[in-house]
């Protein structure tokens, strides 16, 4: 999502994060029957023309959501799915991902109110790179061929009583709605997601054998002043890295003697 859909789902999170963190344990409450509106979209072509339709006012199209969520859902939930219809987006296809991001952030704000993010956040990484050497396991999760409810089993068999609830609430929500996506496409996002949430970067981190505690936090400093916040150093090993170290933040491939150079620059600096 770019440009003016990007924009409208920034407003409406900063907008409703007060509202979440008032909300305590009912975000999760809401995140799911966000997800059930995302599910409902998805099912329905017109509902999403309607509520994307530029040429309808803003108020027309929240008037929609009011009466079509009315006595069904929680009011806060109506209230942000309102602001999404409200706001613009270059395809009705954004709005959908909107919905299904804050939805997700929802859930996520439950577990920042209980204190597990953290827990969560980790439980996500994890269970993405006990996926990486699964192919079967992987495409199992997300096989459009069986049923949801089957995928859905498959996610609780595997992760019931080893990961927390609300771990177990996302990883089976993306197996029963892939909408189009990996499963490790969707343990990447929600990784995301928590990181913003505790207001650091995530960078992921390959290396060729075990690092000490002393590396971990060299490389934490060096992630941090390069990129000017905190970072959440997920880190994994393999053998086969060339070079010692992988390392990537959102997007982008860092270049360990890049990191290296920047060290020794600030170093000069201080003389």
């Amino acid at each position: 999502m770019r440009g003016t859909g990007q924009a409208s789902l920034e407003a409406v999170a900063a907008s409703f994060e007060p509202v979440l963190r008032g909300a305590g344990d009912d975000a999760a409450t809401i995140g799911a029957q966000v997800f059930s509106v995302v599910d409902a979209l998805d099912s329905s072509g017109s509902l999403r023309r309607a509520l994307s339709d530029p040429s309808r006012s803003g108020q027309d199209k929240a008037g929609l959501v009011s009466e079509l969520l009315a006595g069904k859902v929680d009011d806060r939930t109506i209230d942000l799915v309102s602001a999404v219809a409200r706001s613009r987006w270059s395809a009705e296809a954004d709005l959908v991902d909107a919905l299904e991001e804050l939805a997700a952030d929802s859930v996520l704000a439950a577990a920042q109110s209980s204190g597990v993010l953290e827990e969560v956040e980790d439980e996500l990484f994890r269970i993405d790179r006990m996926l990486v050497g699964q192919r079967q396991l992987r495409q199992g999760l997300t096989d459009r061929s069986v049923t949801p409810a089957l995928r859905a089993a498959l996610a609780r068999n595997l992760l019931a009583g080893k990961v927390h609830p609300v771990t177990l609430q996302l990883v089976e929500r993306a197996a029963v709605a892939p909408r189009g996506r990996r499963m490790t496409a969707t343990l990447a996002l929600l990784g995301r997601l928590a990181a913003r949430r505790r207001q650091r970067l995530v960078a992921a981190v390959t290396s060729g054998s075990v690092l000490t505690s002393a590396q971990i936090e060299r490389l934490s400093g060096l992630l941090e002043r390069a990129y000017g916040r905190s970072v959440q150093l997920n880190i994994s090993v393999d053998p086969e890295v060339i070079g010692g170290l992988r390392i990537q933040v959102g997007p982008e491939v860092v270049d360990s003697t890049v990191l290296a150079r920047l060290e020794d620059a600030r170093r000069r600096l201080a003389g």
